[in-house]
């Protein structure tokens, strides 16, 4: 077949998930030679409209009508569904456009989440997002993922010396801390972070957004940790991406911050609690810079392919049960 020239890829939220689909747009941009165009919610829409290879990013808040002719008057090749839900459906329907979608695995993720049933492929997402290009003749280059920070958005060196006067970004040494999640199931406990954050060695800066504020305030309170910074709410996602390319390590819940890590080459521990690995969506690709913590033997786990606002249990042992101790070796391995 002619490689299509004008492409629509399609995807919602959220913040990882989005990163998740930079091999696509390489892969469609390089191999191809497609025009790309990017359909999100507004609120991820600096994440894509940062990426060279796109070139026009449609987003909307709320009515997805209120774009609907735009999208029309492009007269798309081919629609790239990485969302696969009623509303993208729905896109798809109104554009009447050659279109393919991946494998949601919707069922096999009910089947763990419900039954403790694994019928789920040792696949990671950004492979299922590939795989309907293949026939096309699309390939997985094995480049990974990719985050852009925009000239002037991200943190210089002499910036991230008004916090730290001795950093030195040739020999790192800071640990970068995701603090929140999206759902309190996916956080790693206060005290955990409190007691990680004591013993690092080296500078510590506390990442997250306004709600993770106040607990960015309480770990500070808690330590006598003289070099650690709490940016929770004061910092853009593109400052605290660079901030994350500075750092020795990040550790980070199941989060687009570890996405973001991944694509900027950071190593990562990463904390599992009600999600699990298998679900695909670890750090890409795999690499031994990359370590994951989870508690495998917990018959309750994962209870949700999202997350909860608190544990349907109670007891919230996925995480609760992992030492801090455990989490800090991990930090300190070479």
């Amino acid at each position: 077949m002619t490689p299509p020239k004008k492409v629509l890829i399609i995807r919602f939220s959220s913040i990882g998930d989005i990163v998740l689909t930079s091999p696509v747009i390489r892969a469609v941009h390089q191999q191809w030679g497609a025009e790309v165009h990017f359909l999100t919610k507004a609120a991820f829409a600096d994440i894509v409209e940062a990426n060279p290879r796109v070139s026009k990013v449609f987003s909307f808040r709320k009515k997805l009508s209120e774009i609907t002719p735009l999208l029309k008057a492009e007269k798309y090749d081919l629609v790239i569904d990485l969302h696969r839900n009623i509303r993208s459906f729905l896109v798809k329907l109104g554009l009447k456009r050659p279109a393919v979608s991946f494998d949601k695995l919707n069922r096999e993720k009910w089947l763990l989440t419900r039954l403790k049933i694994n019928q789920l492929p040792d696949i990671h997402i950004v492979d299922r997002y590939l795989a309907p290009l293949v026939p096309f003749g699309i390939q997985n280059d094995g480049l990974g993922l990719d985050f852009f920070i925009p000239q002037g958005k991200g943190m210089t060196e002499d910036n991230m010396r008004k916090y730290f006067p001795n950093f030195d970004a040739s020999a790192p040494s800071l640990l970068a801390i995701a603090v929140g999640a999206a759902h309190q199931t996916k956080r790693i406990p206060l005290k955990k972070l409190i007691a990680i954050a004591q013993q690092w060695p080296g500078p510590v800066a506390l990442l997250g957004g306004p709600k993770e504020k106040e607990d960015g305030e309480h770990i500070l309170a808690k330590t006598n940790h003289n070099n650690m910074v709490n940016f929770c709410g004061s910092t853009t996602l593109f400052e605290s991406a660079s901030i994350i390319s500075y750092a020795q390590k990040l550790l980070t819940p199941d989060t687009g911050m570890m996405h973001i890590a991944a694509a900027l080459g950071t190593p990562t521990v990463s904390v599992w609690g009600n999600t699990v690995p298998e679900f695909g969506m670890t750090p890409y690709p795999a690499s031994d810079k990359h370590q994951i913590i989870e508690i495998k033997q917990l018959k309750c786990r994962p209870c949700s392919k999202i997350g909860y606002q608190e544990c349907p249990k109670g007891h919230f042992r996925c995480m609760m049960d992992i030492p801090a101790s455990q989490i800090l070796n991990a930090l300190s391995d070479e």
